[in-house]
């Protein structure tokens, strides 16, 4: 198998977490992007106000699971509740992704931040709270993301998806010798594919509910 070559930025010490945008509905939560240490990293989430993780990376996990509801279960995986909610999309940083996986991002990203919590034992969860979506180094799967995601949330502060990842670049420090993979192509045009994806869903759903009131 032949192995691709591709340029490599410079690596640059960087946070482990960057505050991106703030006061999204529907609980005024703020949004950050970062890679694996800062996505593990319990104190620095517990310090940010942190409840909600979104990973975008299919080659990367966190067990997030402190106290293991069966802790003494051999071969098998922990499971119990964590601090955090964790919601998981697994994205190839580069080719290979279905153009549909972006699209289902946003709408894991947009549910998490409007989910309504039961108040049951088994949801031991507070609705809302700040959130960071993650992939390995917070450059690319992330930056793309929350670029769509900002885009269509925040239209009247990023306009376009250009606008929302020019800030992303600013916000998590991203240098311009970086920025032709910062994020990379592929992802970035996964991201104007869903724009008008989403575009074409919630003018249905607004033909639908209209008409349904009429």
């Amino acid at each position: 198998m032949q192995i691709e070559e591709t340029r490599k930025a410079p690596v640059y010490d960087r946070p482990a977490i960057s505050l991106i945008t703030e006061g999204l509905a529907p609980n005024n939560s703020s949004l950050f992007i970062g890679g694996l240490e800062g996505a593990r990293d319990l104190g620095l989430l517990r310090e940010n106000g942190i409840s909600i993780v979104v990973n975008c990376a299919v080659n990367l996990d966190i067990n997030f699971v402190r106290n293991p509801a069966n802790p003494e279960d051999g071969d098998k995986c922990a499971t119990g509740f964590s601090e955090v909610r964790y919601y998981k999309l697994g994205m190839i940083d580069g080719g290979g992704n279905p153009d549909t996986m972006m699209l289902g991002g946003y709408y894991i990203l947009l549910g998490a931040l409007r989910q309504t919590m039961p108040k049951r034992a088994t949801y031991p969860f507070e609705d809302g709270g700040n959130v960071l979506v993650n992939c390995r180094s917070g450059r690319s799967r992330s930056v793309s993301l929350v670029a769509l995601f900002l885009h269509k949330q925040q239209p009247h502060l990023f306009p376009t998806l250009d606008s929302a990842v020019a800030h992303i670049r600013e916000k998590r420090e991203l240098r311009p010798d970086e920025w032709f993979e910062t994020p990379k192509p592929m992802l970035y045009e996964a991201a104007r594919r869903a724009s008008d994806l989403i575009d074409m869903i919630e003018a249905k759903d607004l033909a639908h509910r209209t008409e349904n009131h009429a």
